[in-house]
């Protein structure tokens, strides 16, 4: 069984959902479920903002401020909120001077990365760059770093970054995303066949697992 998600590297709620479906996967496991061996993981590409700067000068807080008209700080209570939501689930956010760019870039050398296994190793170092470190991933360097601690080869890396290699692919996923009726992230499909928009509770999560995998051997 396959699993895809949609999703941003600068998109909280991504993060937030992420480890929600990594617990459900956790706690079916927990529970008897024999089946979590068999599922892949998928990280799509989608970007929030295709039309932010590829290098930015504008901080995350100002620029939702801007989006919502809200003064900074109102925009830094609203971010409060969902930092702390982020706690519960065992993650720690300090973004908001986080510098407004667009995630093109990162995505590009996420395919990279899933070409070689090392997908979900580079998605974890990018989210905590931005989301812990408050680290801009238009930054050429930040990625570098990140890509580095993930295992990929620098050189690689470099060519990729300099070049538009895997652009193709980003884009193919943001069409399925609005194939599937997706216009915001996270969107996870379930074996092509369920869909969950949000980043919904970790028990919603292990309710489709299960009903998945249960409807499989009828699906078609």
């Amino acid at each position: 069984m396959r699993i895809e998600i949609w999703a941003d590297v600068v998109c909280p709620w991504c993060y937030i959902g992420k480890r929600r479906l990594e617990k459900a996967l956790k706690n079916l496991a927990e529970t008897g479920f024999e089946h979590g061996e068999e599922i892949e993981l998928v990280y799509r590409s989608f970007e929030l903002d295709p039309f932010a700067p590829e290098v930015g000068t504008e901080s995350i807080a100002q620029a939702l401020g801007r989006k919502y008209g809200k003064d900074e700080a109102g925009t830094r209570a609203m971010m409060a909120n969902v930092e702390e939501l982020a706690a519960a689930e065992g993650l720690e956010f300090d973004y908001a001077d986080a510098t407004h760019t667009r995630t093109l870039n990162a995505h590009r050398l996420l395919h990279l990365a899933k070409e070689h296994g090392l997908q979900h190793a580079l998605l974890e170092e990018l989210l905590a760059s931005y989301f812990s470190r408050g680290e801009s991933l238009g930054d050429f360097d930040v990625l570098r770093a990140a890509a580095a601690k993930a295992g990929l080869d620098t050189a690689r890396v470099d060519e990729v970054l300099a070049s538009k290699e895997y652009r193709d692919d980003v884009m193919a996923d943001i069409a399925q995303a609005r194939a599937y009726g997706a216009s915001g992230v996270p969107f996870f499909v379930i074996d092509e066949r369920f869909g969950i928009s949000g980043a919904q509770p970790t028990e919603v999560f292990e309710q489709a697992i299960d009903q998945a995998w249960s409807t499989r051997s009828t699906a078609g």
